[in-house]
């Protein structure tokens, strides 16, 4: 497969008849290689933008129509990764609260944040 080249298709291959790569994983995979990226599956990139958006706020309505996903029970995947990284988050706000807990015979102590 030549990087550079005339071809009508992004992915061109000489071993097919129709002239362009019928499966993704082959170029998916020698594409990574050439880069020096350890593999990951391209549908990891759909699960990071869509756990990306949410985490940045992003309504989950928009997330729906920035995937083009009309399929609820996919989307519910995605809102559950949503789901456990707010439960990691609490968690780690539990712990440096613990952290900071006065232990017993200290005297509590105020801060004032503006």
């Amino acid at each position: 497969m030549a990087i550079t080249g005339d071809s009508l298709f992004l992915f061109p291959s000489d071993r097919n008849r129709s002239g362009h790569q019928t499966t993704f994983k082959t170029v998916w995979s020698k594409t990574l290689r050439r880069a020096k990226v350890p593999y990951f599956r391209i549908y990891d990139l759909r699960s990071t933008y869509a756990t990306r958006l949410s985490a940045g706020g992003v309504a989950d309505e928009w997330v729906t129509q920035m995937l083009r996903q009309g399929d609820a029970q996919v989307f519910k995947k995605y809102s559950q990764m949503k789901l456990q990284m707010k439960r990691e988050a609490l968690e780690k706000l539990n712990r440096r609260a613990s952290e900071m807990a006065p232990t017993t015979g200290e005297r509590m102590r105020t801060v004032m944040v503006q």
